[in-house]
């Protein structure tokens, strides 16, 4: 019998342990109450340019007319052509910051490291559930990641087998025989990568797979297609479709919610990160570092929340910006 639960801790979310845990309450109340304020500073000016993550676009936006309220003189630009271009942006030094929805590739940072010597600066700034959504009236309770694997997948690297129709996710009666129209991100996107490596097992998408140019641009297509589903982060979500709660064990569905992707319960979880190329002998520059800081403090953690991501505990943002100096 499938029961769909929300409070059951198994394991933080990756990443978590090592920057010292999370509480379940910092969880529970999203924004930490304990984050301190922005203040003003002297000496903010310029232009601060964003190329990177679609995931992280609307967030950025939001951040920079937060930052522009406070500092009018400020110009900021931020173009969101998916996470597999911030690297580049940071290389040839046309932009301060690379919004990326999952971590640099090794590749990634030698070749940033071979231009200047040491490694980029992770910043993360809040975490994401990566919802997999369908059509507002589409009746399914819950899938496994198998289920997912082999709906998305050509390769079933989790064991299940392939899932063409809504009958072979188990619905019955008038959905049985329709076909799954599976939609999702393009090669480009982190979002695309870190679905691969969690939902798929590492596996190769289905050319079935209809690939969007962004986040939005999928949740726009479930909800035009009664027979959709497909991948996005939990900032998207509309009132045209609805969210799948997801099972790793076969017998426990979890819903995505700050709770479930802290504690690992949602498997489809992770940090939502900036990258800056900081020399770690010097200081890093006023503007982009007073930019991190306003993303990092209350009021910023409180447009993560507002735009349906979740925000950062105290005692991450405390590591994150230590880590700044």
């Amino acid at each position: 019998m499938m029961t769909i639960r929300t409070k059951k801790i198994i394991a933080p979310l990756a990443g978590l342990i090592a920057l010292g845990g999370i509480s379940l309450q910092a969880a529970e109340d999203l924004v930490d109450p304990n984050l301190p304020e922005y203040t003003r500073v002297s000496g903010v000016s310029g232009n601060l340019n964003s190329i990177g993550s679609d995931t992280l676009n609307n967030l950025m936006q939001l951040w920079a007319e937060g930052f522009r309220e406070i500092y009018p003189n400020v110009n900021v630009q931020i173009e969101g052509a998916g996470s597999g271009t911030a690297p580049v942006a940071l290389i040839e030094g046309t932009a301060q910051i690379g919004p990326m929805s999952r971590e640099m590739r090794q590749t990634e940072i030698e070749n940033f490291e071979g231009v200047y010597g040491y490694a980029p600066t992770e910043v993360r700034v809040a975490i994401d559930g990566i919802a997999v959504y369908v059509h507002r009236e589409n009746p399914i309770r819950g899938l496994t990641l198998q289920q997912v694997d082999g709906i998305f997948s050509s390769t079933n690297r989790l064991g299940g087998s392939t899932l063409d129709t809504w009958g072979d996710a188990g619905l019955a009666g008038d959905w049985a025989n329709r076909s799954i129209s599976a939609y999702g991100r393009n090669s480009a996107s982190g979002t695309y990568g870190f679905f691969r490596n969690v939902a798929l097992g590492g596996g190769d998408y289905r050319s079935a797979v209809a690939e969007q140019p962004g986040s939005s641009a999928v949740v726009q297509s479930i909800a035009a297609n009664r027979f959709g589903i497909g991948y996005s982060g939990i900032g998207y979500l509309t009132s045209g479709v609805r969210t799948v709660p997801i099972s790793q064990d076969g017998v426990n569905f979890y819903e995505v919610n700050a709770e479930n992707c802290v504690t690992g319960n949602y498997p489809i979880a992770r940090f939502l990160i900036l990258y800056v190329n900081k020399n770690p002998r010097e200081r890093m520059d006023t503007l982009t570092y007073e930019f991190l800081r306003f993303a990092l403090s209350r009021q910023g953690q409180e447009i993560v929340a507002r735009e349906g991501f979740f925000p950062m505990p105290l005692q991450v943002v405390e590591q994150v910006m230590a880590s700044l100096k």
